[in-house]
């Protein structure tokens, strides 16, 4: 008879960790991490974080942008037109003039080709940076800021400007498509719309 295989128990990913919807950064903090970035010259994270917020794409999209796709030559385009890898749908995103001007700084100092990954790892294994490079990035970002890391994370970079936008226009419609979603309820789950306004009205009311 032979004798059963006992696994060892795996410890949980998020154990001892905040999970849930990660907080979208307001424009103070925005300001803040980019002055940072900008005074230390981290050319890279500067591009990141500015395409990061501009593209509002998810992780694993941002990471394996090429230099084709936002770019021609040193020069980065105003729009750019990503498939999305977790729905297949395409997704229209523009890049702000400081973004631009942060990618293109980059491609020319890292000396990059229109088909090299517009962010290559510095781990020789892989081609590009990985999402978990990513994460850790931003954790370093919020650290610096005097942020709670648990509460921010690389879904605050794709909710921020949708958030942003909803804010400015109430148009879910107009953030649907920005965020590629395909549907509308998905977008007001997202943003926790419902949510954040009934604190904003708590906030504003006198008890």
């Amino acid at each position: 008879m032979e004798t059963p295989i006992v696994k060892g128990s795996r410890t949980p990913w998020n154990k001892e960790k905040l999970v849930g919807q990660k907080r979208p950064f307001k424009l103070k903090e925005i300001w803040a991490i980019r002055v940072r970035l900008q005074l230390s010259g981290r050319t890279r994270e500067l591009a990141l974080f500015n395409l990061g917020i501009d593209s509002k794409l998810r992780a694993c999209d941002l990471v394996k942008l090429h230099v084709r796709d936002v770019a021609t030559g040193h020069r980065a385009a105003a729009r750019a037109h990503v498939v999305q890898q977790k729905t297949g749908r395409p997704v229209l995103f523009e890049l702000t003039e400081p973004t631009r001007e942060a990618v293109g700084a980059w491609i020319e100092k890292a000396q990059l080709r229109a088909e090299d990954f517009l962010f290559p790892s510095r781990v020789t294994a892989s081609p590009h940076l990985g999402t978990r490079q990513y994460a850790r990035i931003v954790d370093g970002w919020v650290t610096e800021i005097g942020l709670d890391p648990a509460a921010y994370g690389t879904h605050s970079m794709r909710r921020t400007k949708a958030s942003l936008v909803y804010r400015r226009t109430q148009n879910l419609r107009a953030v649907q498509l920005l965020l590629g979603h395909t549907k509308l309820e998905s977008t007001v789950r997202y943003l926790g719309i419902e949510v954040e306004d009934a604190l904003e009205m708590a906030e504003q009311t006198d008890a």
